[in-house]
């Protein structure tokens, strides 16, 4: 999850006293494990608890944890969630899960950062700030062979080129150069932008399955400047993204923050 960059709370460490699974189940008192019997009958809670101990290395890496079937067992919860934890953990990296073969602690964890596309308006009010968008081009046209390229389209395609200025209490705070394949989304073309940016019509109204992002420093173009009102030349942080909703590409977006913009993100 993308934590902002004006502002974000933090959530609370996870302390855990004793591995409760060396315990008696009689034992397991307030103090000696912070998660309680019921929250480690949750999927969540679950998760938590592998985490703790292969970071406390009772499971270490390269071996073989309990099976479904045991872990279900001790955590007092059906099959089904130990393996909706499992397969979460498998999918993060820390966890190798084969067939027949059962459940390892991953020898080289693959830790994955995790994103989330922001609709711009929360994170401007998020820090306190008011929201404006404004449209600085709005037309329907053809994608342009670099764009259509880049979203894997062969052939002339009709799109909504959009531009604008996502504001923050009247100040630039992102520019945003964005283009909407119409065919894989045709009430695009009939949005009223004035009411509703393009960035949260779409969070909103349009699934995606799969998405490639890009991040670049670079230095602001005089489009750029002109409409971050900054210097041309300027240190700039910007983001290029394409979406798709299974094999059909929905948008490619490039965003410019203004300068001094920070992204953070968690592991």
């Amino acid at each position: 999850m993308v934590r902002r960059a004006a502002c974000g709370k933090r959530r609370a460490a996870y302390r855990p006293g004793p591995d409760p699974g060396a315990l008696p189940r009689s034992t397991w008192r307030s103090g000696e494990c912070t998660l309680t019997q019921s929250a480690l009958k949750s999927w969540q809670g679950i998760q938590a608890e592998i985490k703790r101990r292969v970071a406390d290395r009772v499971w270490r890496p390269g071996e073989l944890i309990p099976g479904e079937t045991e872990l279900a067992a001790e955590f007092g919860c059906a099959r089904a969630t130990v393996n909706r934890a499992l397969q979460g953990l498998a999918d993060s990296g820390l966890l190798e899960r084969r067939r027949k073969a059962g459940t390892r602690v991953a020898l080289d964890p693959v830790r994955k950062a995790t994103l989330e596309i922001p609709i711009t308006r929360i994170e401007v009010e998020a820090a306190g700030c008011a929201y404006r968008f404004d449209i600085l081009e709005l037309r329907r046209t053809r994608l342009p062979v670099s764009v259509a390229k880049a979203m894997q389209l062969k052939g002339a395609f009709d799109s909504l080129h959009i531009r604008g200025v996502h504001r923050a209490d009247g100040q630039p705070f992102l520019y945003e150069d964005r283009w909407v394949n119409l065919e894989a989304v045709p009430e695009f073309g009939e949005a009223d932008f004035a009411t509703i940016s393009p960035n949260e019509w779409l969070v909103r109204n349009q699934p995606f399955t799969s998405g490639d992002i890009s991040f670049l420093a670079e230095n602001a173009s005089a489009t750029q400047a002109k409409a971050l009102e900054t210097d041309e030349g300027m240190a700039l942080f910007a983001i290029e993204r394409i979406t798709w909703n299974d094999a059909e590409p929905i948008t490619f977006v490039r965003l410019a923050y203004r300068p001094g913009y920070r992204m953070t993100t968690e592991i």
